[in-house]
């Protein structure tokens, strides 16, 4: 396996190559942190999307969907706290005036061999990293992106795109509780794109301006929030580990004390994972108390209390809000998957390094592939009729040019799980040659098997 240096340049590497992910605009020389998803990264990233609403929202009676708009009335984004609160502290460089968080060169400055911990810098005594000119002292710098309805640009017609999708659920509150009927406990679930002008973006898909989030609000009777909270942290952990089956050991759950949290929360815990870049965020889960639905109330002048149809009693609700990243969840599934490993090749006792990707089954942008073994038209006809049945049922990708050998290493580096190869035998003999992506074995199937075959591998 790559050492942590050099993992996430292959990371990288592969995922231009094969079409994972692609620099923004890269004909126009590209746009700093700006990342377009290729045909196989828009399709895991579907693939995840789906598995996260299956688990999260499908499958539970107690979880209601919801897409709401990207630009809202602005008085939202007051309610929230959103225009007075949503800023990083920025620093500029006087001499090269490059900007970036001071809490990012902070943190660099703690990890460095020698920083003396009982005596921790200020930003005034901190240099640039890129030049090592003097910083200015933070101003505080609004995340969100502003732009303007209409012809006219001016204060009546400012909008934002929406920093986070919470906000979108909760001025639905009421709506769902008058068309839903919904008694606590209950929560709002949606997938969006979000939007924040972060001031240093990077590593990747890592931290970019745009994102995409899903997340859900759970609302609930206060009494409760403790052993709710508690479920929640439960059913994260199991989706981690058997949706999307990662190493557990890379996950660090944090705890984050009093003081640090926001003025909102009375719990939260962050899930991070052990990137090559370091210990990072990789989503989150908080207890909100009743802050967002209370704030909209006094702001909106609407009446969001909740009444108990068993005590009668009348409550704004409390709030559990998950957050996952879809975007660093793929990230995760790129490096969790990647894998450098010795195959034998066609001459007995030789070997060869080949790089292989081993999604999920489930979660595989490719489940089958189909190979005929050779491009003559009475070959090539059967297979490209088989792969048509197939892709009924799973993702199919037909290719016949190059020597299978390439074929396979081409599949094996796009996480395909299952190769379906057709010689000429099987024009004979009505079978046909399926090779396992992590085991390398091959299996003669017949045909008319194949299809409950691949679906019994797939657990379906």
């Amino acid at each position: 396996m790559p050492d942590s240096n050099d993992k996430m340049d292959k990371i990288i590497s592969l995922a231009k190559r094969r079409g994972f992910v692609f620099p923004g605009s890269e004909i126009y020389g590209g746009l700093a942190n700006s990342w377009d998803y290729g045909p196989l990264g828009h399709m895991l990233k579907q693939n995840i999307k789906a598995a996260w609403w299956k688990f999260f929202v499908q499958e539970r009676a107690d979880m209601v969907p919801l897409d709401t708009a990207i630009i809202m009335n602005p008085k939202v984004w007051e309610a929230s706290g959103h225009l007075q609160n949503f800023s990083d502290e920025l620093v500029e460089c006087k001499k090269c005036h490059h900007r970036f968080r001071s809490d990012h060169l902070l943190e660099a400055a703690s990890a460095k061999p020698g920083y003396d911990k009982e005596n921790p810098k200020t930003i005034s005594e901190v240099k640039c990293p890129d030049c090592e000119g003097p910083l200015t002292d933070p101003k505080a710098f609004n995340l969100m992106f502003k732009t303007f309805l209409g012809v006219n640009e001016d204060t009546s017609t400012t909008a934002y795109l929406r920093p986070e999708t919470a906000a979108g659920m909760f001025v639905n509150f009421k709506n769902i509780l008058n068309v839903t009927r919904r008694r606590l406990p209950f929560g709002l679930a949606q997938i969006g794109k979000n939007f924040r002008n972060e001031i240093t973006p990077g590593n990747f898909i890592f931290r970019t301006r745009e994102f995409e989030i899903g997340e859900f609000e759970y609302f609930i009777n206060p009494k409760d929030w403790e052993k709710v909270f508690e479920m929640w942290l439960g059913e994260i952990k199991r989706w981690w580990q058997d949706v999307m089956q990662v190493n557990m050991d890379n996950l660090v759950w944090h705890e984050i004390p009093d003081g640090e949290r926001a003025h909102y929360s009375k719990r939260t815990v962050d899930i991070e994972y052990k990137f090559p870049f370091g210990v990072k965020e990789l989503h989150g889960i908080a207890y909100r108390t009743d802050f967002d639905l209370s704030r909209h109330e006094t702001v909106s002048g609407q009446d969001l209390h909740y009444t108990d149809q068993e005590t009668n009693e009348k409550f704004i609700p409390h709030v559990i809000e998950p957050t996952f990243g879809i975007d660093r969840m793929l990230l995760v599934l790129l490096l969790e998957s990647y894998h450098e490993e010795e195959a034998p090749t066609s001459t007995e006792g030789e070997t060869e390094a080949r790089i292989v990707m081993k999604f999920p089954k489930h979660l595989a942008p490719v489940q089958v592939a189909v190979l005929p073994l050779s491009k003559k038209e009475e070959l090539s006809s059967v297979a490209k009729d088989l792969a048509a049945d197939l892709r009924k049922d799973f993702a199919v990708e037909y290719d016949e040019t190059q020597s299978i050998g390439k074929r396979y290493r081409r599949q094996d580096e796009i996480g395909t799980p299952y190769c379906v190869t057709l010689d000429f035998d099987s024009l004979e003999d009505k079978k046909v040659t399926v090779r396992d992506r992590d085991t390398m074995v091959q299996e003669r199937i017949n045909i008319t098997d194949l299809k409950n075959y691949l679906k019994e591998k797939f657990g379906r």
